[in-house]
């Protein structure tokens, strides 16, 4: 839950920031109401976005989550702001786009590094493995083999089977 929240706030500061630069550079003033008045159809885009993606189910990954989010993101805006005639020019369009997708993209690539030793990476399953797991019994799922051996006498693994993590590694 903290992580698909932090998503949230992450792709917000990310417009916030945008909608901010915009002001500095256009030199209209800072201020709580112009921030609002600019940034109100992106941060609507953006919860849109999280909503249609459901993006809590995996709030860092670039794709899908994060493209989607950023182009319904990007939609959004251009859609309410062409509805309220704030002005949707091509230049705009692209400027806001290419930043947009910098920004929003770009915290999860450095979230998904950061995080990368907490995610559980499949463990490829090789042809003669899955062949040797057919053909005899698993000594993984118990700890005895089928003539009541201990799998550590049987010439099995010598300690219980890997999970997870380990199996990872």
């Amino acid at each position: 839950m903290f992580r698909s929240l932090g998503a949230l706030v992450g792709d917000l500061l990310v417009v916030l920031l945008f909608v901010a630069m915009g002001l500095v550079q256009h030199g209209t003033p800072l201020t709580t109401q112009n921030l609002f008045l600019v940034g109100w159809p992106f941060a609507l885009g953006v919860l849109l976005g999280h909503l249609a993606i459901r993006a809590w189910r995996a709030p860092f990954r670039i794709w899908p989550h994060g493209v989607f989010v950023w182009a319904i993101t990007l939609a959004t805006a251009m859609a309410l702001r062409t509805l309220f005639s704030a002005g949707t020019e091509v230049s705009f369009l692209i400027v806001t786009a290419v930043v947009t997708a910098v920004g929003m993209l770009g915290w999860r690539a450095v979230a998904m590094y950061l995080t990368r030793g907490e995610r559980v990476r499949p463990r490829v399953v090789t042809t003669a493995e899955a062949a040797e797991a057919g053909a005899s019994t698993s000594d993984t799922a118990t700890p005895e083999t089928t003539t009541g051996e201990s799998s550590a006498t049987a010439g099995g693994p010598a300690g219980p089977a890997p999970t997870g993590r380990d199996s990872a590694r």
